[in-house]
């Protein structure tokens, strides 16, 4: 929860990608069945939208489909209701299906696509493969380290700490005052156990949205861009 008694927007991606493991579950292929084979899902792009985040002890629904595929991605769509069965956010990603060992994407199990099947109703209309440009300056940078707790059993380091990393360096005076509305992003490189990481912000189109980039110090490689936008609360 943040101040307001909100679920955290980084709270609501991890019961997105919680409900996507469940999807996983139910058709025999869960995460740690595939972890076996050094096998995984991986998240390559997004994007998500909130009118308003659940507060602390109401109930919510998730609803998620897939709504294509290829021979190795697939795009996975999400619907986030109130107790009242309304929505109140949606959300669409990208995924790869990916061999850690070989470190390259391999092709969907056929048995995978047969099971889930897939749907063509897209929860947003939205390019989540459209390029996100870096900026070529700041108003906020921070730094972190990556540590331990950060990465996955893969040693991957889990794409909701980005989320996290790029709201830290978001001035205080739009976390006080404003929520955060949208988040559409884009995963670029992985870093490692260790590695020291930019986080780097400035503002868009108008004063209530965010042009964001991750970049690793050691090599200055961009591991992560997104555009965010914020509304002002009531």
């Amino acid at each position: 929860m943040n101040q307001f008694g909100e679920a955290s927007s980084a709270t609501i991606l991890t019961l997105l990608e919680e409900t996507a493991a469940e999807h996983c579950y139910s058709i025999g292929h869960s995460l740690y069945e595939l972890e076996k084979q050094n096998i995984g899902w991986v998240l390559l792009s997004g994007i998500m939208t909130m009118d308003r985040y659940p507060i602390y002890k109401e109930k919510i629904t998730i609803r998620t489909w897939l709504s294509s595929y290829s021979m190795i991605k697939g795009i996975r769509e999400n619907i986030i209701y109130d107790e009242k069965m309304s929505v109140i956010g949606k959300a669409k990603g990208l995924w790869v299906f990916f061999d850690f060992i070989r470190k390259r994407p391999i092709q969907i199990f056929d048995s995978i696509k047969e099971r889930w099947s897939y749907c063509i109703e897209e929860s947003i209309k939205h390019d989540i493969t459209k390029k996100i440009n870096i900026l070529n300056y700041t108003a906020h940078i921070k730094e972190f380290i990556v540590h331990r707790f950060d990465v996955d059993a893969n040693q991957h380091l889990n794409n909701i700490r980005y989320l996290q990393w790029l709201i830290e360096s978001i001035s205080d005076e739009i976390i006080d005052n404003y929520y955060l509305y949208s988040i559409d992003g884009r995963f670029v490189a992985e870093a490692q156990y260790g590695d020291t990481i930019m986080s780097f912000a400035d503002r868009d189109i108008d004063d209530n949205s965010f042009i964001h980039a991750i970049k690793n110090q050691k090599n200055h490689k961009v591991c992560a861009v997104a555009k965010t936008l914020w509304k002002k609360r009531l």
